[in-house]
Order: C-alpha cells, then sequence, then structure tokens
C-alpha cells in the first residue's frame, strides 16, 4: 500500500523581468528541481504558476496617467462617483490615484461595516450602538468622522477613509466620501458612475442603469484595449497591483498559450501529460478576520483543459460509518477500495460524496498554490502538485 498522497513542492526560480520566455524559465527549473530532489513528473501532476510573474514578463503595466487620460475620454462630467472599492493600499489605492489624477470632483461611495471582501471600515458594535441601519442609511463623512474616525483596519492599522482622502488631495482633487449599501445613492451626488466592486460588478452595473445612472462603467471596462501599454481585454483595472509609486502591474492577458505553451514542452521532455493553470489569490477566507483572500476576479484566468470540472469523491468518513461500518482491518480497507473505484462519474446529490467540497478544481488548486508559495518572500512563483488526482484505490 502507499504511504503517500498528495505532494506539493514550491519551485525556485530567478527574478523574473519582462521580456524573459517564461515557459523557458519555468521548465527548466522544473527540470532542475525534479533532478537536483530525485523525483519525476507524472501523468496528472499540476503545475502552477502565480500571475504575477506571467504578467511581469508580459511587460504588463500602466501608468496612472494612463488611468486618468481613459477616465477623461469615457466620462465625461467634471465629477465622478465611484461604489463599492474594496479597502486596500496596493489596489483600490493606486487606482484612485489615478483617477485623481484626471482632475474630477470624487463621490467616493463605500460600503459598511465591510467591503466586498470583508475588511471592516467601521467597528460594528458602534454602528449598533449608533443606531445605523447598513440596509438601508447613509452615513456622510461628517458622521463618519463623528462616530467611526479613530476606527483602525486590525490589520493593517490604516484607517481607509482617511487614506482615501489623503490620497485624492495629494493629486489636489476634491473628494467627498459617504457611507451606503446601497448602489443607488451615488446618484444624488452625480450620474456618472465607476463600479469598483470585483464579484458584484454586474449586479451593481445593472443597478446604476436602472436607476437612471447617465454613465456606468465598471474597473473591468478600463484599460482593456491595447494602445502600446498594459491592457487585459477581459478584466481590465481588476487583479492590478500597485508595482511603483505611479506604476500598477495588471491581471496578466493571453494566459491560455502559455499555458499550453508549458504543457506541451514538459510532454515533449518527459512524455507525461502535466496540466498547468495560472493562479492568483486564493479562494479562502480568514477565520478570526472574517476577510475573503480573493481581491482578484478569479482565482484562476487560464489553465489547461484538463483542470475543468469539480472533484467526484466519495466520503470516506461517511462509508466508514454507515455502509462498511460493519467491516473491519484488511476487509474495511479492501472493501473501501472497491467502493472508490466503482463510484460514480458523476457524484452530485449522491450520499456517499456528502461532505465533500463542491468547488472547481481550480480554486481548490489555485488555493493550494497560493497558500504554498504565499505573498512575500518565499521565492517559490511555481508550484508542482503531485498525486491531488490520486485516491485510496490507487497503488
Amino acid at each position: 500500500m502507499r504511504t503517500i498522497g498528495a505532494q506539493v513542492r514550491g519551485i525556485r526560480l530567478p527574478i523574473i523581468k519582462e521580456g524573459d520566455n517564461l515557459a523557458e524559465v519555468v521548465v527548466k527549473y522544473l527540470k532542475r528541481s525534479w533532478e537536483n530532489e530525485g523525483y519525476e513528473l507524472k501523468n496528472q501532476d499540476v503545475v502552477g504558476i502565480t500571475e504575477s510573474i506571467v504578467a511581469r514578463a508580459q511587460g504588463n503595466y500602466i501608468e496612472i496617467d494612463d488611468i486618468a487620460e481613459e477616465i477623461n475620454q469615457k466620462f465625461t462630467s467634471d465629477e465622478i462617483g465611484i461604489v463599492f472599492p474594496i479597502l486596500s493600499r496596493n489596489r483600490f489605492s493606486m487606482i484612485l490615484k489615478g483617477i485623481a489624477r484626471s482632475e474630477k470632483k470624487i463621490y467616493l461611495q463605500l460600503s459598511y461595516p465591510n467591503d466586498e471582501v470583508g475588511n471592516p471600515l467601521i467597528d460594528e458594535k458602534a454602528m449598533v450602538e449608533h443606531n445605523f441601519n447598513p440596509y438601508s442609511d447613509t452615513i456622510s463623512e461628517e458622521e463618519y468622522y463623528k462616530y467611526f474616525g479613530d476606527y483602525k483596519h486590525p490589520f493593517t492599522g490604516v484607517n481607509y477613509v482617511d487614506l482615501y482622502k489623503e490620497v485624492a488631495q495629494e493629486q489636489n482633487t476634491e473628494i467627498e466620501i459617504i457611507l451606503s449599501n446601497r448602489a443607488e445613492t451615488i446618484l444624488d451626488y452625480t450620474k456618472e458612475v465607476l463600479a469598483a466592486d470585483i464579484h458584484t460588478r454586474f449586479k451593481t452595473k445593472s443597478k446604476l442603469k436602472e436607476a437612471g445612472a447617465e454613465t456606468v462603467l465598471g474597473l473591468d471596462d478600463i484599460c482593456t484595449e491595447d494602445k502600446g501599454k498594459g491592457y487585459n481585454k477581459e478584466y481590465g483595472l481588476l487583479g492590478s497591483n500597485k508595482a511603483s509609486d505611479t506604476e500598477l502591474k495588471l491581471f496578466p492577458k493571453d494566459g491560455q498559450e502559455l499555458v499550453n505553451d508549458i504543457q506541451n514542452r514538459l510532454k515533449d521532455l518527459t512524455g507525461k501529460d502535466v496540466e498547468v493553470m495560472i493562479y492568483g489569490d486564493g479562494a479562502f477566507k480568514d477565520p478570526a478576520a472574517k476577510i475573503w483572500e480573493l481581491a482578484d476576479p478569479v482565482v484562476s484566468p487560464a489553465y489547461t483543459k484538463g483542470l475543468e470540472g469539480t472533484p467526484s469523491e466519495v466520503k470516506i468518513k461517511y462509508l466508514a460509518d454507515n455502509d462498511l461500518k460493519h467491516l473491519e482491518g484488511e476487509k474495511l480497507l479492501n472493501s473501501m477500495k472497491e467502493e472508490i473505484k466503482n463510484k460514480e462519474e458523476d457524484l452530485v446529490a449522491n450520499i456517499k460524496s456528502q461532505g465533500t467540497t463542491p468547488r472547481r478544481l481550480t480554486d481548490l488548486l489555485g488555493s493550494l498554490c497560493d497558500l504554498v508559495s504565499g505573498s512575500g518572500d518565499k521565492g517559490t512563483p511555481v508550484i508542482l502538485i503531485q498525486g491531488y488526482f490520486d485516491n485510496l484505490a490507487d497503488e
């Protein structure tokens, strides 16, 4: 009987720069790893590449002045409303800086008590004490500072209302901040609106249009065209990160070409059918702060065909406690293996799969990759997952 199931390795690479042949580099250092560490690639192994090095190799960057130029092209008024951005120093604050350079007056509407991914903006207990109803009430900037102005994010120590006001004011741009969870509230201030939310953006844009907004765009509608600079046709500014004080790295483009290229190179080199994916934020939630990690528009913007779908697994605990509870030892193990071997391909609504994780493979694998590679100084932007698709019946 095999003694090891899934194994995950972080693969070290040199620092990737713009113009590097990333497919060539990834395969080269994977090969160096398996030769140095004494393992081999197998069919259905998974190679994950973090989105940041893909975008860097592509040179998929823009300047904040590029944002300002496009905002002025797409919004004709001398003012603009922005609704539901996430609370972030390295994501939305840079986008706001670019918008502020458009010299339009900004009405910034923040959701409360938390943003879309769970970052707290105000103290929830104080909100209840002061009788604010998040389903209906609008909190003015004056009221915010009166009741919640000393609140700071528990992890970052940042007051995000202060931060966003400072960002705009540093560009000599007037900004007014309000708190409301009703998208339509922004139309009391301006009819031209940029929806800055991520996973709820389609719903937000639809509500604003129905409520009479004259211009409604999302972050996914900005920086979508090839103008000789960075762009992303599908996601625009969504998934962007601060690269410098004046530059943002966008979510990678044309990722499908890269994952297919790496898959083909590994096939030619090893004869194995390896799956490849690009991953960004993992889709998990911090149990203490209640913050959902997924600030990117998707976990995986590109992946090979073998990673489509969801797991189809039986629950060993269920079988051991029910169908096979009368067995012990070797008989129990062998019967469990037979159950696994003979399981249906589609186990949706099957009681034997109850309790297994009903999520897409790319979300599960991408979250695993993100946890292993981390977001700091690990130096392993490529992750190799082996044995993920194995089960107890595989010898």
